[in-house]
């Protein structure tokens, strides 16, 4: 079960690194778009931290796309 989780997680970083990518915007940017920390938003990027669904939605929000497709 834990695996399982951690590869969730994972999966999640990886995708939003790659739609923050794709947007051509740094970690930098976005966590400042956040008010976030750029460490946090590298340990949410690398699957290290899981963010809470209020993160989510507002990096989706960010992103413009919904937090569905953060997965």
């Amino acid at each position: 079960m834990v695996k399982a989780q951690k590869t969730t997680v994972e999966k999640l970083g990886k995708n939003i690194s790659k739609l923050r990518k794709a947007q051509k915007l740094t970690q930098q940017q976005l966590a400042d778009k956040l008010g976030l920390t750029q460490a946090y938003m590298g340990h949410i990027e690398q699957g290290r931290k899981s963010p809470s669904l209020e993160v989510m939605e507002k990096i989706a929000k960010a992103l413009k796309v919904s937090v569905k497709d953060l997965f």
